[in-house]
């Protein structure tokens, strides 16, 4: 009787490491929803309200200088330490290069370059949505302020939005994005929405942004996120276009020998029997002689014929009878003994 093997938790981990023998019939790819649509255009209402509340030098600007003035990293020193290496969670390089290891290899097991497409556009949109907001509206950081109580923009810098917010919205939520299953697309999202917070109230308690800053990069980064379903389309013509591309270089490279043209085969006409063929006798055939050999016999030792009595054992050491000098050969005629008188 066969029994199957019970897999354990750790086996069924380690078979969904093993690569898929051919890509998925059906990818879940996030359409641009009426929820999603509602939710892009209160981010995008949250954005320009954070924007207009900072040019104004409303109540938001005013809580930025009390915040800089309480000086938390003077507060809480002592995690400080931990802080410092916290923040490196929205560095554009560390964390690009950590999510593409994992998406690669999604890549690589689902025969797809959907994750690795996806993770480029959302950097691309990153870098000029929150690099052109940057740049054009000019505003100093905390430690570069000049007047107290004004909102520092248009001054030359590039503190508004917050990049490292921004960044770990978009780089750990890419995660939630491309997850397979509901469940693991939930417990993504809550980790990359407290990974990003993290990060924010990070650059706020070393001195690096403003609160307002943040608040503008958490929605800088989420509308990058709601918007990914409109550059769906365009990653899957990247995407077949990239692996046609592949296939023509494939081809190219497996067509430098020369094909050898076919060799034209006669087809054979086959006859059919007739009733008097098939009773008629079949043909005696002729015997045939034994060939003979073309070349003499050869023997095993040149010269002349010896009787095999004739012949002396010889070993490698030489003969084993001592020599005899009144020992006649066998088969010779024997010497007449003398008579003797009893």
């Amino acid at each position: 009787m066969r029994t199957e093997r019970n897999l354990t938790r750790l086996d069924r981990v380690f078979a969904r490491l093993d690569r898929e023998p051919e890509r998925p019939a059906h990818i879940d790819v996030p359409k641009m929803s009426r929820h999603r649509v509602v939710l892009f255009t209160a981010t995008l209402a949250f954005y320009l309200a954070i924007v207009w509340a900072v040019v104004i030098t409303s109540w938001l600007v005013r809580l930025d200088w009390q915040v800089m003035f309480f000086r938390p990293y003077q507060q809480w020193s002592e995690i400080h330490w931990f802080v410092d290496y916290y923040v490196v969670l929205g560095q554009r390089g560390p964390t690009a290069v950590m999510v593409a290891a994992w998406l690669g290899w999604r890549s690589w097991r689902q025969h797809t370059l959907r994750p690795m497409l996806t993770l480029g556009a959302s950097l691309l949109l990153l870098n000029i949505t929150v690099g052109a907001a940057k740049l054009g509206m000019g505003r100093l950081g905390p430690h570069y302020a000049t007047v107290i109580g004004s909102n520092e923009m248009g001054l030359g810098g590039d503190i508004f939005p917050s990049g490292h917010t921004a960044n770990a919205v978009v780089t750990w939520g890419i995660l939630a994005y491309l997850a397979s299953t509901p469940r693991a697309r939930r417990w993504l999202s809550a980790a990359s929405a407290v990974t990003s917070l993290g990060v924010g109230m990070s650059t706020v308690y070393l001195g690096t942004h403003w609160l307002s800053d943040v608040l503008l990069g958490w929605a800088a980064g989420l509308l990058i996120l709601l918007a990914l379903p409109w550059c769906e389309p365009f990653i899957a013509r990247a995407e077949t276009w990239l692996f046609d591309l592949r296939d023509r270089w494939r081809t190219g490279r497996g067509s430098t020998a020369p094909v050898p043209a076919p060799v034209p085969v006669s087809p054979v006409v086959l006859k059919p029997r007739t009733a008097a063929a098939e009773d008629a006798p079949a043909p005696e055939r002729e015997p045939v002689s034994p060939g003979r050999s073309p070349r003499a016999p050869i023997h095993l030792a040149p010269g002349p014929h010896t009787a095999r009595s004739e012949r002396t054992p010889v070993t490698p050491a030489g003969s084993r009878r001592p020599p005899h000098p009144e020992r006649q050969p066998r088969g010779g005629a024997q010497p007449a003994r003398p008579l003797t008188g009893g």
